[in-house]
């Protein structure tokens, strides 16, 4: 048996069968963790939708800021953005199915020593802070109340945690830290706006892993998210999966046994920017 943690795929369907196939992954036994983000972009988002379904009882999956996308317009509370390839999934007959599978996956995932998060964990919160946060929306997601979540999810404030939030910037708070941090400050003072491998000049925040007294520094978390990185971090606790696939870039494959990383660079196309 092989657990294998694969980066954003965002529709980019064939690189997955590509890897699946390069590791010989065998659905009798094997287990395939993915980072979220698995449409938009990408040419091949409804298949991609539906492989993952199809293989869901050998899946574990993390909702990433794609994810949360597509359930928003699909909810009618967000219009599609220009550059979104969601609109064959929106038109299929089975999509009311497939959405409600994703509706029901966390932001958060903890199994076998490893964690696994779209974007990131803030320094101040610990795998179990963690956890907690993220069934604070899975709850509302998985409720009648996931519409007006979605409706008033999108935004960057606030931008400091404090356990005194509540209500909906709480929870966009917490969302925002799990599928769309990059860069922070040592308390969590998220830096939505830098968007490279390094922040913006002059700003006093480092990447979310940096800090030295993060509290999940002795934790091993997956993530995606920040294809700048190239999956390159500045510890084997980090594990960054995300290597552009969907800008031309490779997907990555990592087997959480083994350490062992597998990687295909096949040609996708992507949507302009």
């Amino acid at each position: 048996m092989a657990t294998y943690a694969v980066g954003d795929i965002q529709g980019c369907l064939q690189p997955l069968k590509c890897l699946l196939k390069q590791v010989q992954f065998n659905p009798d036994k094997d287990k395939l963790w993915s980072v979220g983000d698995i449409v938009n972009r990408g040419p091949k988002c409804l298949k991609t939708l539906r492989f993952l379904y199809d293989m869901r009882d050998n899946l574990e999956l993390v909702l990433g800021n794609h994810d949360l996308h597509l359930l928003a317009v699909s909810a009618g509370t967000r219009a599609p953005h220009h550059s979104d390839t969601l609109d064959k999934i929106l038109a299929a007959p089975d999509r009311d199915i497939m959405l409600n599978w994703l509706l029901h996956r966390p932001l958060v995932h903890h199994e076998n020593g490893f964690t696994m998060v779209h974007a990131g964990i803030p320094p101040q919160w610990s795998v179990e802070d963690a956890l907690a946060r993220s069934r604070e929306v899975e709850s509302v997601l998985q409720s009648p109340a996931c519409t007006d979540f979605f409706r008033k999810m999108y935004g960057n404030e606030p931008a400091m945690w404090s356990d005194e939030l509540s209500g909906m910037p709480r929870l966009r708070l917490i969302t925002n830290y799990f599928t769309r941090m990059r860069f922070c400050s040592k308390n969590g003072e998220l830096d939505l706006s830098s968007k490279g491998a390094s922040p913006n000049s002059g700003k006093k925040v480092d990447a979310w892993f940096s800090h030295a007294k993060r509290k999940t520094a002795n934790d091993r978390i997956l993530f995606g998210h920040w294809a700048a990185l190239e999956g390159k971090t500045d510890g084997p606790n980090a594990i960054g999966l995300d290597t552009g696939c969907v800008w031309d870039g490779a997907l990555s494959l990592y087997c959480l046994e083994t350490g062992v990383w597998t990687r295909c660079q096949c040609k996708n196309g992507r949507a302009a920017n």
